[in-house]
Parts: C-alpha cells; structure tokens; sequence
C-alpha cells in the first residue's frame, strides 16, 4: 500500500508504510481500519534508556563540549536528525550556545571590558511538512555538556520547587525537573520545548515533546576501525574555525515525538548527528545529508558540504568541501587532502557535487521545488538569527564508482535515489549560483593527509583538550 494512495497528496515514498505509526495516514484510513490501526498501536516499541557508556564503540573524536572557558568569542552547535520514511517526514533538532563565559547575559561592566557580545541557549527543531519551533534564552547558566562525550543539556524552565539538572540523568528524573527544556547523549534524546513568538516569519508549531533511543550504525569511518575527524587532525586546534564534526553519520531511533499534538511513533528510523564550534559560522556555505535511500541494500548515509571560512586572524578565506558515504560498513571518503572535490550550487533548489580519490568516483545532486524555511544559525554580528535556509524534502541522486587505472569510471557500486534528503544554503551573499574545486597541493595534502591520533598524545583525560 502506497502512502500516495492513503493521503491525497502525500508525497511517495521508498518504503511500504506502517499507516498505525504515521499519524497522516491514519487521518484518511476507515472508521474499520482506524480502529484496527489504534488497537495494534500499542505494538509500536518503546525508547530503551541506558547510561551512556565509557569507550562507547564508534565513538568520534570532537563528541564533547569544546569550551575552555577563555572570554574568547565562541560558539558550539549541535544537530540531531531522525527521518520516518514511513510517512517522509523529518526532524531535525538543532541546539546552540554562545559566549558561555557570560552565563547570566552581559552586564555593563563586561561590554566595557570584552565588547558587546551575543549571548545565551537556543533549540530549534524543523520538523513535520518543514514546520519550524523555537525557543531561546539570553543566559545560558541551565547549560551543561560534557567535557568529552556527546552528552549536553538545558533547563529554559524547570518544574516547580525542582533544581535543573548539571549532567545527563535517567528520563523520569528529567521530567520529573525538567518542564521546559532538553538533554540529548548518543542513544537517547527527550525534551519538551515551546515556541517563544519570535518566528512568526515561517510557518511555525506552538509545542514539541520527544522521547528516543537511538542505536548508532555509522561513525565517520569503518565501522571496524578507529573513527576519523571529520575535518582531519588539524580541528584540534582553533586556527581553521568554525569546526565540524559528524558524530553520527547513521542510526537507528525508536520512540516518539510530539508535534503541536500529533503523536509521530516511530521504531528503527533512519537518524544523524553532528556538530560545530567555534568563534563563529562560515561566512557563506551549502549542506547535503541523507540516510533514506531507495535501489541500495543496507544502511547508506551519505553527507556532503562545503563552505567560506575565514583562516586565522587576517583577512584570508578558504573553501573547503567534502563528500562522506557509507555504505556496507565502509567508509568512503572524498575530501581535499586526499582528491578533489567540486561544487556547483544554486542559491536555491539545486546542489551538484563531484568527487575524486584514489580508487573511486562520485557524484551526487540534489533537487527541491519546496520554498525551505529559513533556520537560525549563531553568528558573531547579530547573535542567533535566521541566517539559512532548509528542508527536507529534497530529492537526492547518488552514485559512485571504482576508478579505474587511466581515471575513468568502473564497476559501479552504488546507485541509490531518496525523496527525503535534507539539503542547506547558508549565509552568503546566494545572488548567483556557485562553483567551484577544493583541492590541496602536495605540501597541505601531506601535512592535513597524515594520520595522526591527536587524542593518544593525552592518555590522560585531565589533560585532554576540552571536546576532543
């Protein structure tokens, strides 16, 4: 049974649905079949909640929270996304704090002497048919993240007579603090937030309410080797700012969430995660991830991005670019250092991407006709405003292949096709499309290329950099 067929006007999607777990198929089923579907609902499985471990298997580096409490100008953001092929519809949870240092807001005393900063904890969720939530908070003094785990949360208000919670604590104590508010690690999520009013320019929910497990499949890298830096050895140091890290190119989630009171259930969804950090975003950048395809067998998660970053302290700018695909438990990946990758990107509704490396080819390309929504992103000039635009209904073309020895294509050994691809413009200024090719000479290709494991140099965990 077709999705198409249940909803007039639903979009197709790649898998055969469950209607009783996709709320906007249930709306058009019978009286008969509605009953049937609300009786066999409670088959739907449950969140598993469990501490997170130590040395957790794909564990990457750069999972925890990066601030080393300096009154430099910093900023971290983290994206969780989980995708319902059954029903193709997507959300995607987006936290950000900046300038920690001033937990209470800037006073007087500290614009005279730091300059005037932008401070505090947003949450932002784009969510079912690309409606958008959010809510924010100039202090930041409910925040809390983990000096090396992917584990963070915050208090924007707690319940009454409780005291927020400082680190990650079992789902009932959470709720039973927390009324307004988050904590996320890498196998379990929840949180109850309400829009605060200030996104009246997009279409826009009023509540949201989520509880997930999520079981990690991918990394970055093999998934039977140590996982990379997304962005070489080179991210633990601040010189090529903003960072970036993919935590989690793919899982599987089983749970619920709440949209403006429609319940979406969901078991063994298609899931992401990542993150940046920094002394702010790139000036100007375009985004690609996907984790549900059709025409490939197992897991395929395929992310790809590129950016205009400022180097240093002066005035010199750089555009990096990559392209990550697993598949079948490997890691391919096509990044400067290693190859050449080129972009093509329309300031709107079309993404191409070629890349090149030893022994394979790639080339991917996204479409949209949705209008996107426009998200915050935190910026040093104006603070967390609408700074992109997103959606996640695009439609994703990908294939890869052998190379062979004169540098043609080969064997083909992936051709994959989703309608659920979230895809990203961001900053700017997008008056004209942009292309161009990432690729490093031989002395940066060496230097970036080596392989080096910047977390055994500190076997001690006191003296590990924050983050890392």
């Amino acid at each position: 049974m077709n999705v198409a067929a249940v909803v007039p006007g639903a979009r197709p999607v790649p898998y055969a649905p469950r209607p009783r777990w996709c709320p906007r198929a249930q709306s058009s089923l019978s009286p008969r079949a509605a009953a049937e579907s609300a009786a066999s609902s409670t088959a739907a499985a449950a969140p598993v909640y469990a501490p997170t471990p130590r040395d957790r298997p794909l564990r990457t580096p750069h999972s925890g929270y990066h601030y080393d409490g300096t009154p430099r100008s910093f900023f971290e953001g983290w994206y969780f996304k989980v995708s319902i092929p059954e029903c193709r519809q997507s959300f995607c949870f987006m936290y950000s704090v900046e300038n920690p240092l001033f937990r209470d807001g800037m006073s007087a005393l500290d614009r005279a002497v730091h300059g005037s900063r932008f401070t505090g904890v947003g949450a932002q969720i784009l969510g079912a048919d690309d409606k958008y939530i959010c809510q924010f908070s100039e202090k930041s003094n409910n925040f809390w993240g983990s000096r090396h785990e992917l584990i963070l949360g915050n208090t924007f208000i707690p319940n009454k007579d409780s005291t927020p919670p400082e680190r990650e604590v079992p789902p009932q104590e959470f709720s039973n603090r927390v009324l307004e508010g988050y904590q996320a690690t890498p196998t379990w999520h929840q949180g109850s937030i309400r829009d605060d009013g200030r996104s009246n320019y997009v279409p826009n929910v009023q509540t949201a309410r989520w509880e997930y497990s999520t079981r990690p499949v991918y990394g970055w890298g093999d998934v039977t080797s140590k996982q990379k830096s997304t962005a070489g050895w080179l991210a633990a140091f601040p010189f090529f700012e903003p960072h970036w890290q993919i935590c989690m190119a793919s899982g599987l989630s089983t749970g619920w969430i709440e949209w403006d009171g429609e319940r979406f259930e969901f078991e063994n969804a298609p899931s992401y995660s990542e993150k940046n950090w920094g002394g702010g975003f790139p000036r100007k950048w375009y985004w690609i991830q996907c984790n549900v395809f059709s025409g490939a067998s197992g897991e395929v998660a395929v992310t790809a991005a590129g950016g205009l970053r400022k180097i240093g302290l002066g005035d010199t700018y750089e555009s990096p670019s990559l392209i990550g695909i697993h598949h079948e438990g490997k890691f391919y990946e096509f990044v400067p250092w290693t190859g050449t990758v080129s972009w093509d990107i329309a300031p709107w509704g079309h993404w191409r991407m070629t890349g090149e490396n030893k022994n394979h080819l790639v080339e991917i390309e996204a479409t949209t006709n949705e209008p996107g929504t426009a998200l915050r992103a935190p910026t040093m000039e104006s603070g967390l405003v609408p700074a992109c635009k997103d959606t996640c209904y695009g439609d994703l073309k990908v294939q890869m292949w052998e190379k062979r020895d004169d540098g043609s294509k080969g064997k083909m050994i992936l051709d994959a096709t989703s309608n659920m691809a979230a895809v990203e413009v961001g900053g700017g200024p997008w008056f004209n499309g942009w292309k161009g090719t990432t690729a490093s000479n031989e002395l940066v290709n060496n230097i970036v290329g080596t392989q080096i494991d910047v977390e055994s140099l500190f076997p001690i965990p006191i003296l590990k950099p924050p983050g890392l």
